[in-house]
């Protein structure tokens, strides 16, 4: 069972860094394309960005394009999501996901693990 915990979330002013963590406390995500989503309350959850399982490939959404990373270290069991120039509209409960497979890699439907998520607010 690949159980995911998220790290990393805080309060940060706006144009700050965090940088969050996805560990799986089961088994190994190394062959899982893990995805990064968020959501505001009232809203529906947002896809923010994808990596591949060997980590040569990613995908983000246009919002995030240019600020956010995502990488993955297949031997720490990890994937992190670096978020630089944060703004207020950044400001959510972010949660990282396994996927099934398939092509659909911004719906929450092709993902078969979530995390509880992680609380970042952005402040002015």
């Amino acid at each position: 069972q690949v159980q995911l915990v998220e790290s990393g979330g805080g309060l940060v002013q706006a144009g700050g860094s965090l940088n969050l963590s996805c560990t799986s406390s089961g088994h190994t995500i190394e062959w899982y394309p893990m995805a990064w989503f968020r959501q505001v309350p009232g809203n529906e959850r947002e896809f923010v960005g994808w990596i591949g399982s060997i980590g040569s490939r990613t995908k983000y959404a246009d919002s995030v394009k240019g600020r956010f990373t995502i990488s993955r270290d297949n031997a720490k069991n990890t994937v992190s999501l670096q978020m630089n120039s944060l703004k207020l509209e950044d400001t959510a409960v972010y949660y990282c996901a396994a996927s099934g497979g398939g092509s659909t890699v911004y719906s929450e439907s092709a993902y078969v693990y979530w995390g509880q998520g992680t609380q970042v607010t952005v402040s002015s």
